[in-house]
């Protein structure tokens, strides 16, 4: 797994889909390692996998792996990375649970 620095948008986009647009745009890196965290997870005999401790697993690779640089990563955009995950790995649906967007 590959750790860049994560780049932040300039000014606040408007609603949560907006804001994740802009930083997955910015960051594409971070859903390839969301995918390579899960992948590991579920080959090593996991059946369900919590976007909350990939988050916090890659916020730690993060840390250790760089030098000066604080780590944002937005916990409103879990939902978001769920869902991507399982657009590109429609085998993984059953591996995460998937809430309703307050915006749905």
């Amino acid at each position: 797994m590959v750790i860049h620095t994560v780049r932040q948008p300039d000014g606040q986009p408007a609603s949560i889909q907006a804001q994740f647009e802009t930083f997955h745009e910015l960051n594409p890196w971070v859903l390839r390692a969301l995918e390579a965290l899960t992948a590991d997870y579920l080959k090593r005999g996991a059946s369900r996998v919590g976007i909350g401790m990939l988050f916090e697993v890659l916020r730690w690779r993060y840390v250790t792996a760089t030098e000066g640089d604080e780590f944002r990563l937005n916990n409103n955009f879990r939902s978001r990375y769920v869902r991507l995950l399982i657009e590109r790995h429609p085998e993984w649906a059953g591996a995460f649970e998937v809430r309703s967007l307050r915006t749905e």
